[in-house]
Order: C-alpha cells, then sequence, then structure tokens
C-alpha cells in the first residue's frame, strides 16, 4: 500500500531525483521558464516554491539553506536579487505548469514551467471597459438620431456636385 506517499520519485533513486530537480530548479531561476515533461514540471513546482518563499527573506540563514538546495551561486544571487524583488507582494503560486500537448517521440506529455511575474505575454492582460447592459427602449430611442446626421450628411454630399 502507498500511504501517505505523495510525491513523484520520477523513477530515479533519491540521490538522482535530488540533483536533477536541483538542476531543473537552477535552469528555471535563471532562465525563468524552462520546458519538460509534465511530471516533472509538478515535481519542481513543490521543489522550486519554497525556495523562492525563503528567498522573500534575505537573511544569511536563509541564504545558506537555499544554497544546500541549489549548489549554484549565480542562481542564488538571482533568486534573491531579481526573483526575490518581483515576487514579495504574491503570497504564493510563483510557477506556472503550461501542457504542450506530447513529444513526438514517446509521447509523454509536455509542459512548460515558468515563474509568474516575468511572463510579459501574461502580464500584459489587458482590462477591457466594462459595458453596461442598457434597456432595449433606450436603444430604440438613440437609433434614429444616429440614422439621422448620416442621411443629411449624404444629402449634402449629393447637392455639392449639382451646385458645380
Amino acid at each position: 500500500m502507498r500511504h501517505n506517499k505523495k510525491f513523484n520519485h520520477l523513477g530515479r533513486t533519491a540521490s538522482h531525483r535530488k540533483s536533477m530537480l536541483a538542476n531543473m530548479a537552477i535552469s528555471l531561476i535563471m532562465h525563468k521558464r524552462i520546458t519538460t515533461t509534465l511530471a516533472k514540471a509538478k515535481a519542481l513546482k513543490t521543489y522550486v516554491e519554497p525556495l523562492i518563499t525563503r528567498s522573500k527573506e534575505d537573511t544569511t540563514n536563509s541564504r545558506r539553506v537555499v544554497f544546500s538546495y541549489l549548489q549554484n551561486k549565480e542562481a542564488l544571487k538571482e533568486l534573491f536579487g531579481t526573483v526575490s524583488a518581483k515576487v514579495g507582494d504574491r503570497p504564493g503560486g510563483y510557477t506556472r505548469i503550461i501542457k504542450l500537448g506530447t513529444r513526438k517521440g514517446d509521447a509523454a506529455p509536455i509542459a512548460f514551467i515558468e515563474l509568474v511575474d516575468f511572463d510579459e505575454n501574461m502580464a500584459k492582460t489587458e482590462t477591457k471597459k466594462k459595458s453596461t447592459r442598457r434597456s432595449r427602449k433606450s436603444t430604440k430611442a438613440e437609433a434614429p438620431v444616429a440614422e439621422a446626421p448620416a442621411a443629411e450628411e449624404t444629402a449634402a454630399v449629393e447637392e455639392a456636385p449639382k451646385a458645380e
């Protein structure tokens, strides 16, 4: 029975899984978006989000704890610098997984995982002006008013060539 065994082992030994997730976390922090299988992306999400939460508090202890997971000074600088500055006010949910379909060779489900605040396309969501509902009575009243000036303009255009 598999009671209380929640995380995916990804078909790897513990040491291989730990180093693979650390390498993927470094790549995600440095490049802000990586493409991988869906299972690895979900495993990476649970691995990297606590590290990002830890980076919001820039203390020596939190740097040491995160460094024990990542073992990469450049990624640590990036995480505690630009990444923590952008996610400082966000209460969680720092990553987004978007499914891309299946891989051609083995039909494995592919997805990309990205840091939420660094995607320019998703950040540019334009807020549309909320249209208010109007009753039919007011629409019918506006329609003849809108048509009347158009009729006058066409009449003026028709009369202009005759005057010449």
